[in-house]
């Protein structure tokens, strides 16, 4: 068993050598000096316009004026390689992280299209420094890789190879490294035991040197899969560009250099499509690991209508039932069960129960951390990650990038909906008072988590919810939040079903069916509904509280009603928000997401949506 990192220690830039490498979009290298990268002037970096929206600054932040008119265009060009840290009013603040110029590399940006983007939207001259500070970190993503020693399919040794013996040296010598590099080869490569190639990733990405994995993969038993031209149902069936296209550049004609990384989708685009298209390309046996065995249902069904595998064909390993077959979909909370802390985990044997071709991991951003120990030890079998977002709550983006894979396509939420793959948003918070002193002084008193669930549950909230069911009363409502106690009182006030962690599978997919038939309009749902439901003909959702400032839930929520509507109509998106509590401060966090993909959203306040004499009648 491979030892692994103590910890996911946060990505550093350390300087190991004082060359770094120009990447091209073939994946070769020349070393040049830091000072004279080709094509990038160090001495005047970019002159500025002061009609531009964006002030770049030194320590790699970047504020954009939204008010300004290149707002939307700085925006969109900002998004494949920046990170939106806050998004107020007037001033939004990304930054340029290592992992965000790392992913924009692994999709084939290059240091020069970077610093021209900041060049042409810049307002006063780039700090000198910045532009080789850029080309630095990108060039750092494969400049050492992991290759095949002798060539064969089998568990053959590895080996690192890095462009310069005097970096291959630093990394032998570095303390978090060493235990995973075996004896040297050469000068530019040395040994690297099979199992130690998952941890020696994290290692690497850790300490600033992201490795290009090209040791390939086992081959995995085949499997005749294929996409039909109509659905089981008879309707006609094809992929979308972006879909084939994502899989393709997933799948990359089946070389070495594909095989592994995520997608990044919205939800409502079909990531689902583009999981049973890479199958397809692959014909490979295979396992999908989702979040809910409603996402194993949803799965399966998608399985059985969209491509030629039979029933017998798809098993489900769920803590409801535990089969194994050809294609498996199993949960990450029955891989991640184990009857006492002191124990292993003992469904992690599932990933060698069968020759896996490829091993889907489905909402990747939520993969559960012992998840990461497992998959860094199956590093010889394709990895594909689908997500509607790269951001996660614990931080270890940098543990998806070593171990599933590199950011491999992406596709900017509003370029969808221009095309009209997926639903026209308007997002609206609306900001509610708690209801009078008596609440407002036990929030005052309240300790800090207690004030975010007294803000989250403030019973004025209700009177809202009224308003919006009577404004929409003719169209496809979820109400969605985080305390079940509050859940509740909405389901008796309202007397609408309530879908919660505790209720059965059976009971649960009748009321989604009844809510696709349109046998039922209002569906309250808790967490559960924040992944994999299939509701395409929602188009409201009302979120009448959430976990913290989670941002991937904002994405997650959003997503429920951006199925396109046959009718073309618009979705709607609320947000109730308690006024002046630590809820609108996390509010602000959340909502970093809808600014990172384009959405704007207005305030309102609860007056311009509840008549008085409602709100007085409670």
């Amino acid at each position: 068993m491979p030892r692994y990192p103590r910890s996911a220690a946060p990505v550093s830039t350390p300087d190991f050598a004082s060359t770094v490498p120009e990447a091209d979009l073939n994946g070769t290298h020349a070393t040049m000096p830091r000072s004279s990268t080709p094509g990038v002037s160090m001495s005047i970096p970019g002159s500025g316009d002061p009609a531009n929206p964006c002030i770049i600054q030194s320590d790699r932040t970047i504020l954009v004026e939204v008010d300004n008119p290149r707002y939307a265009a700085a925006r969109d060009a900002l998004a494949p390689f920046a990170e939106l840290e806050k998004s107020p009013e007037h001033l939004h603040t990304y930054r340029l992280t290592n992992l965000s110029l790392w992913n924009a590399a692994a999709v084939g940006l290059t240091a020069a299209q970077v610093i021209d983007t900041l060049v042409r939207f810049t307002k006063f001259p780039l700090p000198p420094n910045l532009p080789a500070d850029i080309t630095a970190t990108m060039a750092r993503y494969g400049r050492v890789k992991l290759e095949r020693l002798d060539g064969s399919d089998g568990p053959a040794a590895l080996q690192l190879v890095c462009d310069d013996p005097a970096l291959l040296i630093e990394l032998r010598r570095h303390k978090a490294l060493r235990e995973y590099l075996g004896e040297e080869l050469s000068e530019r490569s040395c040994r690297v035991a099979p199992a130690h190639r998952g941890v020696l990733k994290q290692a690497l990405i850790a300490v600033g040197y992201p490795v290009e994995d090209l040791a390939g993969y086992t081959a995995g038993a085949d499997l005749a899969v294929h996409l039909r031209d109509r659905t089981r149902a008879g309707r006609p069936f094809a992929l979308r560009d972006y879909q084939r296209d994502a899989a393709a550049v997933f799948h990359a004609g089946g070389q070495v250099r594909g095989g592994s990384g995520v997608i990044v989708l919205p939800c409502g685009a079909g990531k689902t499509i583009v999981g049973l298209a890479v199958m397809a390309l692959l014909q490979k046996r295979t396992l999908i690991l989702t979040t809910s065995i409603t996402a194993v249902k949803q799965w399966k069904r998608e399985l059985l209508d969209k491509t030629t595998l039979s029933e017998e064909q798809i098993k489900e390993y769920t803590g409801e039932t535990k089969d194994i077959g050809p294609v498996t979909i199993a949960t990450y909370q029955i891989l991640t069960y184990r009857p006492d802390k002191s124990e292993d985990f003992p469904h992690f044997g599932l990933f060698e129960q069968q020759d896996w071709g490829l091993i889907i991991y489905d909402e990747v951003h939520l993969l559960p951390a012992p998840v990461f120990r497992v998959t860094a030890q199956i590093q010889a079998r394709r990895r594909l990650g689908l997500t509607a977002t790269l951001v996660r709550e614990d931080g270890r983006e940098g543990d998806v990038f070593a171990l599933i894979g590199p950011k491999r396509y992406d596709v900017p939420w509003r370029q969808l909906e221009s095309q009209g793959w997926i639903a026209t948003a308007q997002c609206t918070e609306i900001r509610v008072a708690l209801p009078d002193d008596t609440a407002r002084l036990d929030y005052a008193v309240a300790e800090p988590r207690a004030k975010y669930r007294l803000a989250s549950e403030n019973p004025a909230k209700d009177a809202v919810v009224a308003a919006l069911l009577r404004r929409h009363a003719n169209q496809q409502v979820l109400i969605i939040g985080q305390y079940l106690s509050q859940l509740r009182r909405l389901a008796r006030r309202f007397q609408l079903p309530l879908i919660t962690g505790t209720t059965p599978t059976s009971e649960r997919e009748q009321l989604y069916a009844r809510f696709r038939q349109g046998q039922i309009r209002q569906l309250i749902l808790s967490k559960v509904g924040n992944f994999a439901i299939d509701l395409p003909d929602a188009n409201v959702l009302i979120q009448v509280s959430g976990t913290f400032g989670s941002r991937q839930e904002e994405a997650q929520r959003l997503g429920r009603i951006l199925r396109p509507k046959s009718d073309g109509s618009v979705a709607h998106f609320y947000t109730l928000v308690s006024r002046d509590t630590r809820e609108q401060d996390f509010a602000h966090h959340r909502q970093l997401f809808l600014t990172e993909q384009g959405y704007s959203y207005e305030i309102r306040d609860e007056s311009e949506i509840v008549p008085s004499q409602c709100r007085e009648a409670g």
